[in-house]
């Protein structure tokens, strides 16, 4: 009799059905399972372009909001009115608009640098032919401005630019300049929280970054503007004005994490 074999025995049979071979089946394990399954937490969490999510994630969010609150207490405490509160808001964009310069450098390198001029006249005019809108309707302009023998070329764009900034700092409130270093330091610190440390910039392009800031002027001042209006129209009452504020706070961390949440799920 031939010995019997226990190992054998031991041995589950390839298939239920004689005569069909079934391949044994390959686990996964966990950290493998978490990299393939794209809704998986943890692989969210620990992306690379993820990584807004968390503590930089609500920090960021904090300084955004407190910066927005900062009008707030010039409404109430310093009288300040839609012009004041709108040219806040316009001078934001020249911190976007520096910060997206250093966006476009820090993902393209030296190849950034004929896109980092061409934005910086082109959005710099943008942002000077609006500012001049914005001064024209709600403050009076000095017959002066504008008198100065134009630079050459497209540089005109920039003088028209240096111009306006000049217009609104000796047209802004004393206090004003608080509200844009709080603005300032909001926006710096998101990008060296969320594009530098949180690897934003991985997936960021310049093509992309050149064209960031536009979507956000038209969509925030097309309706500030409008609400700045409506609340001139209606004799400049507190509680439109604290509106206003609430408005621009609210679209602002709607656009914020919108923004980032667009990072997040790119390739």
């Amino acid at each position: 009799m031939a010995k019997h074999d226990d190992s054998a025995s031991n041995t589950p049979p390839a298939s239920s059905e004689a005569g069909v071979y079934q391949a044994p089946q390959a686990t996964l394990s966990d950290s493998s399972f978490t990299h393939l399954n794209p809704n998986s937490t943890d692989s969210v969490a620990n992306s690379p372009s993820n990584t807004y999510r968390g503590r930089r994630g609500r920090l960021s969010l904090a300084l955004l909001v407190t910066a927005n609150l900062l009008p707030l207490l010039g409404v109430l405490f310093f009288d300040w009115n839609v012009g004041a509160l709108i040219i806040l808001y316009w001078s934001e964009n020249l911190v976007l608009g520096f910060y997206n310069i250093l966006k476009m450098a820090t993902s393209g390198g030296l190849s950034a640098v004929f896109p980092s001029l061409f934005f910086l006249i082109h959005y710099g005019g943008f942002c000077a032919v609006h500012g001049f809108f914005i001064l024209s309707f709600l403050f009076d302009v000095p017959p002066s401005f504008g008198d100065a023998p134009p630079w050459p070329l497209f540089l005109i764009f920039l003088q028209l630019l240096f111009d306006v900034v000049e217009q609104v700092f000796a047209l802004a409130p004393r206090e004003w300049i608080i509200a844009f270093i709080g603005l300032f330091i909001s926006h710096g610190y998101s990008f060296v929280s969320n594009f530098l440390m949180a690897n934003e910039r991985e997936v960021a392009t310049v093509k992309g970054l050149m064209a960031a800031p536009y979507r956000r002027i038209v969509i925030l001042h097309v309706a500030i503007i409008a609400g700045g209006f409506a609340v001139m129209s209606l004799g400049q009452p507190l509680f439109l004005l604290i509106i206003l504020v609430g408005l621009k706070t609210v679209m602002d961390i709607a656009l914020h994490l919108r923004e980032h949440k667009r990072a997040e799920v790119r390739p």
